[in-house]
């Protein structure tokens, strides 16, 4: 699928792959395959932006990817991130959706949330709000029945 249906379509939380189709070379090839691994991976959706018109400068809307942390005895180093224009050129596939009962934890920049957690419940939110640094820009965001039903087609009991 493309781009802009995974802006569209999959919420915050998702996992998602992307892809340009090429066969991943063998190991032995170590710039290709990085090369490669640039643009074929896997990510969890943390950002979604709509598009932006200035006077002198417009931009298309793009999502944000988590694709891990580095580091070591709990403290994080670096952060994996990408970033994909609505515009490109890669296939992508939505892997997984956040499940009923899942709660985000979100914290407001600018037009748009951003997911910094998704716990499996409200009290496993409430410790990690606790134990993190995040402080009160946060708030908590729960994963409702009638979300679920509404993006992935299920029908209301």
């Amino acid at each position: 699928m493309s781009a802009h249906i995974v802006y569209e379509s999959a919420p915050l939380g998702s996992v998602i792959r992307y892809s340009d189709g090429a066969a991943k070379p063998p190991a032995r090839f170590t710039k290709k395959l990085a090369a490669w691994e640039s643009r074929n991976g896997v990510g969890r959706l943390v950002r979604k932006e709509p598009p932006r018109e200035r006077a002198t400068y417009s931009s298309p809307a793009y999502f944000t990817l988590h694709e891990g942390d580095f580091g070591q005895g709990g403290i994080i180093v670096v952060s994996v991130r990408r970033t994909w224009s609505v515009e490109s050129d890669l296939g992508f596939e939505i892997v997984e959706r956040p499940t009923i009962g899942m709660v985000r934890v979100l914290q407001e920049l600018g037009d748009s949330p951003e997911l910094l957690y998704l716990a499996k419940d409200r009290e496993a939110a409430e410790r990690w709000l606790e134990t993190s640094m995040v402080g009160p820009i946060s708030r908590k965001s729960p994963r409702t029945r009638f979300g679920a039903d509404v993006i992935e087609g299920r029908t209301v009991a």
